[in-house]
């Protein structure tokens, strides 16, 4: 942060994501953009600080000119977002950084939208369990916004309030795991370039939020998991 503990105009943002499958950094520096990803299923925990390292060094800036943290704050795997919210209370606490929580759904939606051209997404992870956690958006001023609360459900209880009389875009895992969700509309099509969250989208979504006053302390950081975590510990290892 700046000396004066003010935001500045154009902040330096670093954004990681381990809740799914895949593991992302990203930094968001002088309007330019190092990125790392790598489907790295169980190695998240060795994969993600190397990852800040080399997008930190491409950039030749050190953690100490960083301004924000964004991280990946759910919904998937408990032990992704665990992995995910605990690097980033290591990180910001030794350098007083704020945080932001960006959804691992939204973030998926504003990839579609900013790659892709989506106007409409639907974006469903598969939860386990024979349920999906889904979410679904609109692009506004090309930012995902949501239109419903994100939820987990079992698939046939997605209850569709995108308009179908245009086109729909679906992204995610859940979608592989149950492919009948492609049916719940007329212009629902499968995105599969665009599978699980990345980190370079979050900072997309971190900007706005960060105009808009979400930053917190680290102390006030939120991992949702939109399922009660007992029914984890009922399945060791169902993640």
């Amino acid at each position: 942060m700046t000396e004066n503990n003010q935001m500045t105009a154009s902040p330096t943002i670093l954004a990681l994501d381990t809740c799914t499958e895949a593991c992302s950094a990203a930094l968001l520096v002088d309007g330019h953009v190092y990125a790392e990803i790598a489907d790295a299923p169980r190695e998240h925990s060795q994969r993600l600080l190397p990852m800040v390292d080399a997008v930190l060094h491409r950039a030749g800036i050190g953690l100490d000119k960083v301004d924000v943290i964004a991280y990946g704050r759910g919904p998937g795997s408990f032990t992704g977002i665990r992995i995910c919210t605990s690097m980033t209370q290591g990180l910001a606490l030794g350098q007083e950084l704020p945080v932001i929580g960006i959804s691992t759904l939204a973030a998926m939606a504003q990839m579609a939208i900013s790659e892709h051209g989506a106007n409409q997404v639907l974006c469903a992870i598969d939860a386990r369990m024979g349920e999906v956690y889904w979410g679904q958006y609109v692009a506004v001023d090309g930012i995902a916004t949501q239109v419903v609360a994100e939820q987990v459900s079992a698939p046939d209880a997605l209850d569709l309030a995108l308009d179908t009389a245009l086109p729909i875009v679906a992204c995610g895992t859940g979608f592989d795991a149950y492919p009948e969700l492609l049916n719940l509309g007329q212009g629902l099509d499968a995105l599969p370039q665009v599978k699980f969250p990345d980190a370079r989208a979050m900072l997309e979504l971190a900007q706005v939020g960060i105009a808009a006053g979400e930053t917190t302390s680290v102390d006030e950081l939120q991992p949702v998991y939109l399922r009660d975590t007992v029914a984890w510990k009922k399945l060791p290892g169902r993640e």
